[in-house]
């Protein structure tokens, strides 16, 4: 027996034995075989792999568009390219390649690094191992088998090419931005010309689309693109692979000449068909450089994204859009002409002044000729040199075609300060789902920045809300807390001062605060945020904006008073964002575009949308802003603007909103350069924009208003999108809220038999008001002393029994009036109203006020403020 155990022991060592002899002998034979069939696979050359587009479909179901890739290369030799473009490219990707064997052992350990702790910083891949991955491993897996196989294939590229055919292989394969593949086709997409005339600046700006195309492409993201090709060209110069005399030129003629020196951009990404381009856009510059890290090709794997978006509102936007946006360029052009026609009147008069004194500074006949001249070259003769140039030109080189490409380049920066643009943009409140969004007139080669997301716009009194509300919520004033708007100076922290003025110039004396947001009483907005603070004020925008803390200052969101003014940097997104939290009951709303993605089997690999959940119920307290009492009480503000204030004029462009309750806010920037309206419903939020892309001072003109451009495309937007919707209320909380009857005029409660009017006001618990209204009682005690004081002053002047009485009747006539003045200036005096105009922060501040004086023996010196008599439905206030 134990014999027989024995010989089951050593047989199955002989087993185990001969099973491993097979194993090493089957692997080393598989890998010689196919060593030798990949070698010859790799000496033929890319592999093609099998692409089907992938889809973007809206929240329905339906299809928005496809992202494809257009790969029908040319090929270009090693030998015909310039030697900087090698240059450009290994100071990029890989400053060690003619030096190692297909890997670098810093870089890998790096990427594997990266792998295990879950983090994705950057890659450590060789150029060898770039080309390796792209043509023989699935760059969609980031494991450490996936880097070991690229490993594998980078050696045996590194075994059977010389180092110069494996750049030519790269360069003929790899993917450049925009639907192109291979250096010669994107050297053609973006510059018009081959990649054999390729400057030291172009092959710099080839190279880093290679990385990320998304983040660095020239002409999305312009900015981005400048900074790195600098860093590259200036690492060149170290490198000793460019001068720096010769790296400047490239870059100054590059940035010079780049408006105008690409050709042709027509390619299949240009002819797809995309009924939402703007946001299909978004949602690719989203899935590349944050959701997929750009480890998928969404061009080749046929992915199905899952969107928020609603054709159906999308279609209103882009009809709505596209008519205010011709309706806006109609307004602007009308107004310049008139201001043109004006200047033209007044050439021959100030001609004459300037050769009459020989005063050579102030003629403008040959500016206005030079101006005419180079308006009819632009339109009309540059078209035809550009024809002819295409034609007859022997090269792109050539001095006719340049001239056109210059003509071409003045005229588009002449559009971009004299062309109004405009952006929409709608969000669902509680979800943050993007329902709609226009970045622009039209979505074309030249015309592909989105203004909606990237822009960076003063919103103007379209910001006061957002530290409206911070002073709700910290008690530094509640609705009916009175406010004087009258001039005044503001002294920022470093002694400058700031005088702001209200539209038209007008003055209203003692308002409330629910009328200051909603008519946009600029003063009375300053004294809000100044009783906040600017700490609270600027921190609670930020939030609703989401704009983190360090990047406040960019964003000009710092403690100047210009900032209540809306002088900050924001996009139409953040704007509806912020605005969204009002209906949310006060809890943060992130702006989301993909719901999920699912690859070509049908397996889900991203969940966007559940990972946002996660995140914002892990960070619930985070989530919170404003409470939900704060967001209420700015709601029930904002629907005065809808019902009497600067929304008036939408609310009835638009026929009305059938019940649906509205809130919102208009916005007009100095020199009306941007013109904005934000609002929202219990279900959706929009934000609409109008202005230019460079402004340069310029102006939409003095008729074209948040409330008169924007205003009227907003409420039309909304009535639409809402046809289907029942109307419900705006949530209210059940606890926190007070409500109390005050008089409209001082915001306090009404005494008994009180006989003006009043209204129901809604208070935070604890901050409505304890005392009552006194300006009646006061109107009659100042009443009896003005009369008895006018009797005896009468009676001492010897005035005939007539005169007495025609005097009387017209003291009769204009009691009120003087009256009313009194109440004004008591309402200095008594209610504590500040008055100053000079409020720099001194030791030697001016003496205040002699609260003990008789306000009505200063009657003949204080100024009448008036209100103005507006037409029901003005539009023109903001």
């Amino acid at each position: 027996m134990i014999l027989t155990q024995k010989r089951r022991i050593v047989l199955t060592i002989l087993i185990l034995a001969v099973l491993t002899v097979a194993v090493l002998v089957g692997t080393a034979t598989g890998m010689a075989l196919a060593s030798i069939h990949n070698a010859a696979g790799i000496a033929a050359g890319p592999r093609d792999h099998a692409a089907l587009p992938s889809q973007l479909l809206d929240s329905r179901g339906r299809l928005i568009t496809e992202f494809f890739a257009e790969e029908n290369r040319t090929l270009v030799t090693i030998d015909e390219l310039p030697r900087h473009l090698i240059y450009a490219l290994i100071t990029r990707e890989d400053q060690s390649f003619f030096e190692h064997r297909g890997f670098s052992i810093r870089g890998t350990v790096r990427a594997a690094w990266n792998l295990v702790t879950g983090r994705y910083v950057s890659g450590g891949s060789t150029i060898s191992q770039q080309l390796a991955g792209h043509l023989y491993a699935d760059r969609q897996e980031f494991t450490i088998a996936r880097k070991l196989r690229e490993l594998w294939w980078a050696l045996q590229l590194e075994r059977s090419l010389t180092k110069y055919e494996i750049l030519e292989q790269y360069l003929n394969t790899m993917f450049f931005g925009h639907g192109t593949y291979g250096v010669e086709a994107a050297s053609r997409y973006y510059f018009g010309h081959s990649a054999t005339e390729l400057s030291v600046a172009e092959s710099v700006m080839l190279v880093i689309q290679l990385a990320n195309p998304s983040m660095y492409s020239p002409i999305r993201r312009p900015n981005e693109a400048r900074r790195m090709q600098r860093i590259i060209l200036n690492r060149m110069v170290e490198n000793g692979y460019a001068t720096q005399e010769e790296a400047d030129l490239s870059f100054t003629q590059y940035w010079n000449d780049y408006d105008f020196t690409r050709a042709s951009t027509s390619t299949a990404f240009f002819e797809r068909e995309d009924r939402a381009p703007y946001f299909s856009e978004h949602v690719r510059y989203r899935l590349e450089n944050e959701l997929l890290l750009g480890a998928m090709d969404i061009n080749r794997e046929g992915f199905v994204v899952h969107t928020t978006l609603d054709l159906d509102y999308q279609a209103h936007a882009d009809r709505l859009m596209r008519d205010g946006i011709a309706q806006a360029n109609a307004a602007y052009q009308q107004s310049r002409d008139q201001r043109v026609s004006y200047g033209d009147e007044l050439v021959p008069v100030v001609e004459m002044l300037s050769l009459a004194f020989d005063i050579d500074s102030i003629r403008v006949g040959d500016a206005t000729q030079r101006r005419r001249a180079r308006e009819y070259y632009q339109q009309k003769l540059n078209p035809v040199v550009d024809m002819v140039s295409l034609m007859f030109s022997p090269g792109d080189n050539d001095g006719i075609r340049h001239a056109g490409r210059v003509g071409y380049a003045l005229q588009d920066r002449h559009v971009q300060r004299t062309q109004v643009e405009g952006a929409l943009v709608t969000i669902e409140n509680q979800t943050g789902h993007i329902k709609a969004m226009v970045g622009g007139s039209q979505f074309e080669a030249r015309n592909q920045f989105n203004r909606a997301v990237d822009a960076r716009l003063l919103p103007g009194s379209a910001f006061k809300p957002l530290y409206y509300a911070a002073a709700i919520e910290n008690r530094a004033v509640t609705p009916a807390t009175m406010i004087y708007d009258s001039p005044v100076v503001f002294w920022n922290d470093d002694g400058s001062p700031y005088t702001p003025t209200n539209f038209r110039g007008e003055w209203r004396g003692p308002v409330l605060v629910r009328e200051a947001l909603a008519t946009s009483m600029n003063v009375p907005s300053l004294r809000v945020l100044e009783r906040v603070g600017f700490t609270e004020a600027l921190n609670t925008s930020a939030r609703l904006l989401g704009i983190p803390e360090r990047n406040m200052v960019n964003r000009n969101l710092v403690r100047r008073y210009p900032v209540g003014l809306g002088v900050a940097s924001v996009s139409p997104l953040e704007m509806a964002r912020a605005f969204a939290t009002f209906p949310n009951e006060g809890q943060a709303v992130e702006p989301i575009a993909v719901r999920y993605i699912e690859d070509r089997q049908g397996q889900i690999v991203l969940e966007h949308e559940k990972e946002v959940r996660e995140t914002q119920r892990r960070r619930r307290d985070e989530q919170q802003i404003i409470s939900p009492q704060t967001a209420y009480i700015m709601t029930d503000m904002l629907k005065s603007t809808v019902t009497d204030g600067t929304l008036r004029y939408a609310r009835s462009m638009a026929g009305g909103f059938d019940g649906m309750p509205m809130a919102g806010k208009t916005g007009t920037t100095q020199n009306w350069a941007d013109a904005w309206t934000v609002g929202y419903s219990p279900y959706y939020t929009t934000a609409v924009w109008f202005g230019f892309d460079r402004g340069g001072g310029n102006s939409l003109g003095v008729d074209q208003t948040g409330a008169i451009t924007a205003g009227p495309v907003w409420g039309r937007m909304m009535r639409a999108i809402h046809a289907d919707r029942e109307p419900v209320d705006f949530p209210r909380p059940s606890t926190g809220i007070t409500e109390v009857k005050v008089t409209t005029r001082s915001g306090l409660l009404p005494p008994e038999h009180y006989g003006r009017s009043t209204r129901e006001e809604i208070f935070l618990a604890g901050t409505e008001p304890r005392e009552y209204d006194r300006l009646e009682e006061f109107e009659r005690e100042q009443r009896t002393r003005l009369v008895d004081r006018l009797r005896r002053n009468l009676e001492t002047t010897g005035y005939s029994l007539d005169q007495r009485v025609d005097f009387r009747r017209d003291l009769d006539l204009n009691l009120d009036l003087n009256v009313d003045r009194g109440r004004r200036l008591n309402d200095e005096f008594e209610l504590d109203l500040d008055l100053r105009t000079d409020r720099r922060p001194s030791p030697e501040r001016e003496p205040e006020p002699d609260d003990s004086t008789d306000p009505m023996l200063e009657l003949d010196q204080e100024p009448s403020f008036e209100l103005p008599s507006e037409p029901e439905g003005n539009p023109l206030l903001d």
